[in-house]
């Protein structure tokens, strides 16, 4: 009997915790359309952004989400991300914008990487500024949270870039209780995070409480890999750079993170559904950032990236 009401109380005390992420969540989504002209929200396919446009869709339903969706794509993002954003926004009828990088390539302004950790990640930092510059955008929300890299804890929720796209860590706006300034100068912008105070686990809490459907890449399936530097490479296609000597094996993976293939790796699973998934996180030791080699360059990649403009 004890048992069943400490579970009782539990899951009440779960459920107390994301609906009070979910709020401020809502707040930050309504605060933005409320302060600022032309804001965006940031997509790439995967389930923190997957939150968000559910946030965004509770914030304003039944009208229209009032702000459009934008894509950076590598051009080496997964097949099944793909299928998934196009199939998202038009059952949700969204306004999808999509800015590639291989224009930048293409256009000069950045240098395609080559050798054994080439990734186009780090160039995404180009085309999304453009982006900004093309379309005026005022406000970019995304779907950073506090404990996948150090360097996000140092952001505010509304995050100021100055009119270069910069982000100065040393010089951020202090945020007194739920007060968010949303008053910019002419040519910044900000960044914006709603969920920023939530978790691997609390996303995937709300997943499996909302029912949101996310691409079939984050469940357990049989695929084609293999194994450098103690991590798990896809070898489905002609993306992740692959030594002769590294050998291709089947193993039953899914990946913790969606982005560019070149630069994620997937971990060893047999979680099939949402609640697996959320079972295994529970249990895990390690941060899925750690599946993410880009990450690995230098002490400070992360921060690094977010001075110079990167999302």
């Amino acid at each position: 009997m004890l048992k069943k009401i400490d579970e009782i109380n539990m899951a009440n005390k779960d459920t107390s915790h994301i609906n009070s992420l979910e709020n401020e969540a809502i707040y930050i989504i309504r605060e933005v359309a409320a302060q600022f002209e032309k804001p965006v929200l940031l997509f790439s396919g995967g389930k923190d952004s997957i939150t968000l446009v559910r946030l965004a869709v509770k914030a304003f339903y039944p009208a229209k989400v009032p702000f459009p969706l934008m894509h950076i794509d590598t051009g080496h993002n997964f097949p099944e991300t793909i299928e998934f954003r196009d199939r998202l926004v038009e059952e949700l009828g969204l306004d999808l914008i999509v800015r590639n990088v291989q224009d930048s390539i293409d256009e000069g302004k950045v240098k395609e990487e080559s050798g054994r950790y080439s990734s186009r990640n780090m160039l995404q930092t180009t085309t999304l500024l453009d982006a900004i510059e093309e379309f005026k955008f005022d406000a970019c929300i995304g779907g950073a949270r506090r404990d996948e890299e150090k360097a996000r804890a140092k952001e505010r929720i509304f995050s100021v870039r100055d009119d270069f796209g910069q982000w100065d860590e040393k010089n951020q706006r202090p945020e007194l209780f739920d007060m968010l300034n949303g008053q910019i100068d002419h040519g910044q912008n900000v960044r914006v995070f709603p969920i920023s105070n939530w978790t691997e686990l609390d996303v995937w809490s709300y997943i499996e409480r909302e029912n949101i459907e996310i691409p079939s890449i984050y469940f357990a399936h049989t695929r084609a890999t293999f194994l450098r530097d103690g991590l798990i490479w896809s070898a489905d296609d002609e993306v992740v750079y692959r030594d002769e000597h590294e050998a291709v094996e089947d193993r039953l993976v899914r990946f913790r993170t969606v982005g560019d293939m070149s630069c994620t790796a997937a971990v060893l699973s047999d979680a099939t559904t949402i609640s697996k998934v959320v079972e295994e996180i529970r249990e895990s030791t390690i941060s899925e950032r750690g599946a993410r080699i880009d990450d690995k360059r230098s002490e400070a990649a992360m921060e690094k990236r977010k001075q110079q403009g990167y999302f």
